[in-house]
């Protein structure tokens, strides 16, 4: 699914990424972990455009997307979310995930101001499916609720309910649980492995280790830029490399 080849990233005299190569195959939840400044946000960033790799290659469906903009690496199929809540505060609930469903859009401004019947027909499909996906995180009674008025946990989700409006292929989550109570991790949780059993592909950056551990297959370690250690969650979780990083000699 993803082919990051030897991926290398410098601002100025700054390593932020250092040589990383990484594999993630297709229906896979693989995660992305280490210290804070280690580069993993800088990671993903590279994978959806927002910079441009100092060298290396990046490899989506075997097709190469490095140097793409955003909206084009999201019309090929990826979304992500962020470490920080990324809603329009002051939209619906409903009106955020439709946001998320503009890349799916066919009609144009024309379309739009004389209501042609393109605009009118994708404007009901795109209600009905938005409604499909609030549903899937218990939200259809929210639909008109002002989205920052949603508890935190759920204005989590629906951040990650906007990016599968797109209709992703693969779905980067940045921090998904950040902030979250256990109650909601756990919620999380399994809605990540819903997420994964409509065949979506998906990269998670977490610091929570319990829940990084206990959805993905492989996970990557990074330090300083640097992948230092990859592998199944009990190899990673023993690494002494990996203790090292994250606990100090």
């Amino acid at each position: 699914m993803l082919k990051i080849n030897n991926v290398t990233l410098r601002f100025g005299g700054l390593t932020a990424v250092n040589d990383v190569s990484i594999e993630i195959k297709e229906n896979e939840i693989y995660g992305l972990i280490g210290p804070n400044g280690a580069g993993k946000t800088t990671l993903f960033n590279i994978i959806d455009g927002v910079y441009k790799p100092t060298s290396g290659k990046i490899l989506f469906k075997e097709h190469r997307i490095d140097g793409l903009q955003p909206f084009q690496v999201n019309r090929l199929g990826i979304a992500r979310t962020y470490q920080s809540t990324n809603l329009f505060k002051n939209m619906t609930v409903l009106e955020n995930i439709l946001v998320g469903r503009h890349t799916k859009l066919k009609s144009g401004l024309l379309s739009s101001i004389l209501r042609l019947r393109l605009q009118r027909k994708e404007e009901r499909e795109a209600k009905n499916r938005a409604m499909e996906l609030l549903k899937l995180i218990g939200l259809t009674q929210k639909a008109d609720f002002i989205s920052k008025h949603l508890s935190y946990g759920e204005q989590r989700l629906l951040e990650i309910t906007r990016a599968l409006a797109s209709e992703p292929s693969l779905l980067l989550l940045d921090e998904p649980a950040a902030g979250m109570n256990l109650k909601e991790k756990e919620d999380l949780v399994e809605f990540i492995k819903k997420i994964r059993s409509f065949g979506i592909t998906i990269l998670i950056v977490e610091h929570d280790m319990k829940v990084i551990m206990s959805i993905t297959e492989n996970i990557c370690v990074l330090n300083y830029g640097k992948k230092i250690a990859e592998g199944n969650p009990t190899s990673i979780r023993n690494n002494p490399d990996v203790i090292q990083a994250y606990l100090g000699e």
